[in-house]
């Protein structure tokens, strides 16, 4: 149950007013604060549980433009951190568990505090859907991996297990087979969720092997994800593959959850944007895979975080008053 606001209770003393807040701090968010501080509007960053986002628990990211040799990410979150605060962001690791977008000012609360803003950026990304198994969460990042485009390269003539049967999973094991050796695919069904040409895409190449009515019940290794125990759910028997990695690609959820009721969603749950990165509340703006579900990268995230500044420094210098 959210927080309530309750304006009559907050002392005006220890109230704090921006031009613009973003909640969230992850490629989009800092980008955005970057755009935002150095266009002189005073900018408040709220960076939520995870702060740097997905890219925290990444290892080294070798597609992100002007990073010849990769860098890792926490490594990459905390330079973009650094910068923002040097365009002079104000940044709280703290998280908002209610917003009120009805009036203006924008009221934002979080666990310890009540801010107010003329505009607000929504930049809380997605989660990957994880498949709850043992060991998954002990080698997240040690070879599982949600991100077949940002990973795949780390696993270069390694036999690797894609976990899905929709689109995006075929997408996936397909792309895989650039590096691997072999790309065991694990569905629960008999049948693939996938549209016609994704399936026949896949059923054609050589380097992809169907496991049918199987899940994953364990996922093994030492420093690094060594094996993978698959259980077919028609008879319990198990089997182990040895494999260089996992990938999981059951879906993403966005983190728009706080935000029900006031700000408009799509069928999946992601924001909609009405004017380029304009919610449908005028003054709210949205950057990254909160909306994003079909690119999912942190330069497209970091992209998108920029346009979303420039859209609120248009908003900001329209509406002054």
């Amino acid at each position: 149950m959210q927080a309530e606001i309750r304006t009559e209770d907050k002392k005006p003393e220890t109230r704090k007013k921006f031009d613009v807040i973003i909640i969230g701090a992850g490629p989009a968010g800092y980008t955005a604060a970057i755009y935002t501080s150095r266009a002189k509007h005073e900018t408040l960053i709220i960076s939520g549980i995870l702060p740097g986002g997905q890219l925290m628990l990444t290892t080294e990211v070798e597609n992100f433009p002007g990073f010849a040799n990769g860098i890792m990410g926490p490594e990459l979150m905390t330079t973009m951190r650094q910068q923002a605060e040097r365009m002079g962001t104000t940044i709280i690791d703290d998280e908002v568990v209610n917003v009120d977008f009805r009036h203006k000012p924008f009221k934002i609360l979080t666990y310890s505090e009540e801010y107010e803003a003329d505009a607000v950026i929504i930049a809380t990304g997605a989660s990957p859907r994880k498949i709850g198994v043992k060991g998954e969460q002990e080698y997240s990042a040690r070879g599982v991996s949600y991100c077949a485009t940002c990973d795949g390269p780390f696993f270069r003539n390694q036999d690797i297990v894609v976990v899905g049967g929709g689109d995006s999973a075929m997408e996936e094991a397909i792309f895989l087979t650039k590096f691997a050796n072999k790309v065991h695919v694990i569905h629960r069904s008999d049948k693939l969720r996938a549209s016609k040409v994704m399936q026949d895409r896949a059923f054609e190449n050589k380097k992809i092997q169907f496991h049918w009515n199987a899940v994953i019940e364990e996922i093994k290794g030492n420093q690094k994800v060594t094996q993978a125990v698959i259980k077919d759910v028609t008879n319990n028997g198990a089997k182990t593959l040895d494999i260089g990695g996992l990938f999981v690609a059951i879906g993403h959820e966005p983190n728009t959850k706080l935000f029900q009721g006031q700000i408009e969603f799509d069928s999946q749950g992601y924001i909609v944007l009405k004017n380029h990165t304009q919610t449908n509340i005028e003054g709210v703006f949205a950057a990254g895979d909160v909306h994003d579900h079909r690119y999912r990268q942190a330069i497209t995230a970091a992209a998108f975080g920029c346009m979303a500044a420039i859209d609120v420094d248009r908003y900001l210098s329209e509406h002054k008053k």
